[in-house]
């Protein structure tokens, strides 16, 4: 990872939010664009954090102390996302939450925001949400795009129900999107899901292919 990086990576590891955020604050006013923050720096940073997690070289506070940092990181870089997008023409709608059954939103929150940021017009619904619950913001939204993140071996099989209750719905024109560390793109292709982004940047890339093939 780039040297410019260092101190922001090394709040995020320490959990220092205050650091943290003015790091990242530094970098944009310097002139990096936030994109690149994320897909240099943070994206991979949480995917170590998330590997040592899963090593058992750290446990739950740790974790949720570099999770705090990355939120508060969000809050800065939010207002220079909008504006980067100010200028550009809606991509499009994406509905999109964490399944039903599952709690962890870091991941998701960056995928909102580096959509928010190439264009897309985003409705985040939160966590832990049900088919239900999906159908109802498709209904009041009119996605082009329902976005589903997991991170959870035992909750990752719900979203097929969530691509069949669509298809049942009648709404098969709503392209279905997920992502996750335990899903792939054979999961995807097993449930009948249109696309799968292995981490937020690659999320993006694929939500805009997904609404030019429309």
């Amino acid at each position: 990872m780039s040297e410019q990086y260092a101190a922001l990576e090394r709040a995020i590891r320490e959990g220092n939010v205050q650091e943290a955020a003015a790091e990242a604050q530094a970098l944009a006013e310097a002139g990096t664009s936030p994109l690149v923050i994320f897909s240099e720096c943070i994206e991979p940073v949480l995917a170590d954090i998330g590997d040592q997690f899963s090593r058992l070289e750290i446990f739950l506070p740790e974790m949720m102390e570099s999770a705090e940092a990355v939120k508060g990181i969000q809050a800065i870089l939010q207002p220079y996302l909008e504006a980067d997008g100010s200028q550009r023409t809606s991509r499009g709608k994406v509905v999109i939450c964490t399944i039903s059954g599952d709690l962890h939103d870091i991941g998701k929150n960056l995928v909102c925001m580096m959509a928010e940021g190439a264009g897309f017009e985003v409705h985040d619904i939160g966590v832990d949400q049900s088919l239900d619950k999906f159908l109802a913001a498709a209904e009041k939204c009119k996605p082009n795009i329902v976005g589903m993140s997991a991170l959870l071996t035992t909750t990752m099989t719900y979203m097929k129900t969530v691509v069949d209750g669509f298809k049942e719905k009648g709404l098969g024109d709503v392209k279905m999107a997920i992502g996750g560390a335990p899903v792939s793109q054979m999961f995807a292709d097993e449930i009948g899901a249109d696309g799968y982004g292995a981490d937020a940047s690659n999320a993006v890339d694929m939500f805009l292919e997904l609404v030019e093939k429309k």
